[in-house]
């Protein structure tokens, strides 16, 4: 997507919880009610705040269930189900909170209102997160859906608030936003009255509406996201689903060890499983991105792309899970289908954070070529048997050794 509209002048607007600023700095006591103007991207010492972070850990819960649920899935053998099922949920999760999170970038002023209204979205998650199971066990969407139509009515209100106080290209983006949010939540109903077989095409065709709202919106104005805040908020997210991943894996290996005493066989998957994430982290947050998130038409990749980042960070866990229950004998697969189901979301995760971000800033091929062969390294250790997740969690550890080297090397030789 190209950005040929220019970026919004500087215009007043909040600093955090303390309210809007003036010229003797933060207002002592800031109006409940303000204007949603633009924030100014020029904006220093922009953080998240504790609203987004809470909104974030609420948005967890959401992304446990469907974990859970991919666990159960694919520890019965229903993995291809189970696989389309978790995609089409997460996308959902992960599209609501894109939603909230870029346009907070550009127009939170942190009012009373704007306040109510996140937290009308968070119930709107937890809604969300209450209606996963029986999108998966029973294909039922309707608390999904109701869910979902809770956090996307909030989300239209705040655009017009946005248009309300908006003139010119600014004002007709708000009201493109407000208005193509509105007509996907309708789309979105049709998982409430198709057939089974024909969800996943809606969710298809939703899912590619879904990300043309933002280029259709933005064609004649480009909103104040700001780079630096954005980056962040991304990279705190992915912190939290990397949290959650820990979180359920070790619920998991702890149920394995009480239940059947099964210490010899769990310790590799825990060992494998903690250097898998831990590598995870440290790959991800190894360079700055703020940098390259000049425009919209790097950004927007950027940020969509981090639905296969993100989506398969929380499929690490549920592997983990799914390899523990392997081990002591509750799934009904191989020992190959349990490992794949750790070392294939792991490979994903390599590759696409290397495409994403990581490529800008390599030099030379030796840099380059260290992801993407860390990610067929761990592919060719699901034939590891049981050692599996072990081995790809020593590949995943010997690439930051590597990228650290290489990199350490780099700098002495400028």
């Amino acid at each position: 997507m190209t950005s040929t509209s220019a970026s919004p002048p500087p215009r007043p607007g909040p600093s955090g919880p303390a309210g809007p600023t003036g010229p003797a700095g933060p207002t002592a006591h800031p109006k409940p009610l303000r204007p949603l103007l633009a924030r100014g991207r020029d904006e220093e010492h922009r953080a998240a705040t504790p609203l987004e972070l809470f909104f974030d850990l609420c948005f967890v819960v959401a992304v446990a269930q469907a974990g859970a649920e991919l666990v159960h899935a694919v520890a019965e053998g229903h993995t291809g189900e189970g696989v389309l099922n978790y995609a089409m949920v997460f996308f959902a999760m992960f599209w609501a909170w894109v939603n909230f999170s870029w346009f907070a970038s550009a127009y939170d002023n942190d009012d009373v209102l704007y306040r109510v209204v996140t937290l009308v979205q968070i119930a709107g998650v937890l809604v969300f997160a209450a209606g996963v199971s029986k999108a998966f066990e029973e294909h039922d969407f309707l608390l999904v859906w109701l869910g979902y139509l809770i956090m996307r009515i909030a989300l239209a209100s705040q655009w017009l608030r946005v248009a309300r106080a908006a003139t010119g290209a600014e004002r007709g983006t708000a009201l493109r936003y407000a208005i193509g949010v509105l007509l996907c939540q309708v789309g979105w109903s049709g998982l409430l009255f198709l057939p089974k077989d024909a969800r996943p095409w809606l969710f298809l065709a939703m899912a590619v509406a879904e990300m043309c709202v933002p280029v259709i919106a933005e064609r004649a104005y480009t909103t104040a996201w700001h780079p630096h805040h954005i980056s962040e908020r991304y990279g705190l997210f992915t912190i939290i689903v990397l949290g959650e991943t820990i979180a359920a894996a070790t619920v998991a290996v702890k149920s394995g060890i009480e239940e059947n005493d099964a210490l010899d066989e769990l310790l590799p998957i825990a060992a494998g499983g903690l250097l898998i994430v831990f590598a995870a982290w440290w790959i991800y947050f190894v360079v700055p991105i703020h940098g390259r998130l000049a425009g919209n038409r790097q950004a927007f990749l950027w940020g969509y792309g981090h639905y296969v980042i993100l989506g398969s960070a929380a499929a690490i866990g549920a592997g983990i899970e799914v390899a523990v229950e392997q081990a002591v004998g509750k799934a009904h697969i191989s020992t190959w289908a349990a490992s794949a189901a750790v070392t294939v979301p792991t490979a994903l995760y390599l590759f696409t954070v290397w495409a994403l971000h990581s490529r800008y800033y390599k030099v030379g091929a030796a840099q380059q070529l260290v992801l993407p062969v860390s990610a067929l390294a761990v592919l060719a250790s699901t034939f590891a048997g049981r050692w599996a997740v072990l081995v790809a969690g020593i590949v995943t550890a010997v690439t930051v050794a590597t990228g650290v080297t290489l990199t350490a090397r780099t700098a002495r030789r400028g």
